[in-house]
């Protein structure tokens, strides 16, 4: 019996790959949080076979996949749906994070059209992220392997759709139902819809974090860009980007570098710097003033672009969506 595992995240990929407990892993990377989502053709095309039009890095759903990772199973140019035909059984290991969630239901949905691979399919969720034990932890694992049925499908599709809408309002009117044969749905949900812009601050969550983080006396960016473990939202690039708006795109500053917020060379260590909070961060921090008061944003949030004409925000007292 030949056994396929696809994972969730690259760190759980290089994980399982070490456990055997399948002929091959490999893992998808997409980020879907804080990010504009690529289009369906786009997402589509780089699970297609290697051909011209995968030209730039990254392309191919097989770019950065071990030289190994698929021996005896074909080269790294297959595509998805071939690649998945040659096993007898499939199973998809999903770390509870809000971005592996939305991977999740992103491949559910993709691969609904194709019973000769959902019929073989069945869901491992870990409790835990995956990354953070050891190969031979994992492979004692005692995890349950649940088929996957049409109503697992139908409800990734309708996850999936919701979160590229236009507008937030169906990923929270999914919150009204019943979530609970894809378990770790509902959370993710709304980790997600927390970071949209606070109704009274204008930020985030996790941009909430960041400032608690100065606040607390942390002022190394290195540090305080480690407040994204806090809620594991966003990964280590978006929390850095985050800092950079609060910084160096924000007028005035939210958050005060020495000098400025625009030198590569202090986020790897290569100088020196702290950061502080700036008047206007101080007054964001103690929810007495509002950030798209004094700034414009342009910011996507799933499928909807978050404009100060159009800017949709969460109500964390009442968790709840305030409409533009």
């Amino acid at each position: 019996m030949s056994h396929l595992i696809l994972t969730t995240n690259d760190r759980a990929e290089s994980t399982l790959r070490q456990t055997r407990l399948a002929n091959v892993v490999l893992g998808f990377y997409p980020r879907f949080v804080w990010t504009k989502l690529p289009s369906e053709e786009r997402l589509l095309m780089g699970l297609e076979r290697r051909s011209e039009k995968h030209s730039n890095p990254g392309d191919h759903w097989l770019s950065d996949a071990c030289p190994d990772a698929l021996d005896g199973f074909g080269t790294r140019d297959i595509g998805l749906f071939e690649l998945c035909a040659k096993f007898d059984t499939i199973e998809i290991w999903v770390d509870p994070r809000p971005n592996d969630q939305l991977v999740l239901v992103w491949l559910l949905d993709l691969l609904r059209p194709h019973r000769e691979i959902t019929t073989k399919l069945s869901l491992v969720h870990a409790d835990d992220r995956i990354a953070d034990y050891a190969p031979e932890s994992i492979a004692k694992w005692k995890l349950p392997a649940f088929k996957v049925t049409e109503s697992h499908l139908v409800m990734a599709s309708r996850a999936w759709k919701a979160y590229r809408a236009e507008t937030p309002e169906s990923c929270f009117d999914l919150l009204m139902t019943d979530l609970a044969i894809l378990p770790r749905l509902r959370s993710a949900l709304i980790a997600v819809l927390e970071e949209l812009p606070d109704s009274v601050t204008g930020l985030g969550a996790t941009e909430m974090d960041i400032l608690d983080f100065v606040n607390d006396g942390h002022t190394d960016p290195r540090r305080v860009t480690e407040a994204w473990w806090i809620r594991d939202v966003f990964d280590e690039d978006g929390a850095r980007d985050a800092l950079l708006e609060l910084g160096a795109h924000s007028v005035p500053a939210v958050l005060f570098g020495d000098p400025a917020f625009n030198n590569e060379d202090r986020y790897f260590g290569r100088s020196e710097w702290k950061v502080t909070l700036t008047e206007l961060g101080r007054s964001i921090f103690a929810r007495e003033d509002d950030m798209w008061r004094h700034n414009p944003i342009k910011r996507w949030w799933g499928g909807t672009e978050l404009t100060n004409e159009r800017l949709w925000r969460w109500d964390r007292e009442t968790r709840s969506l305030v409409k533009p």
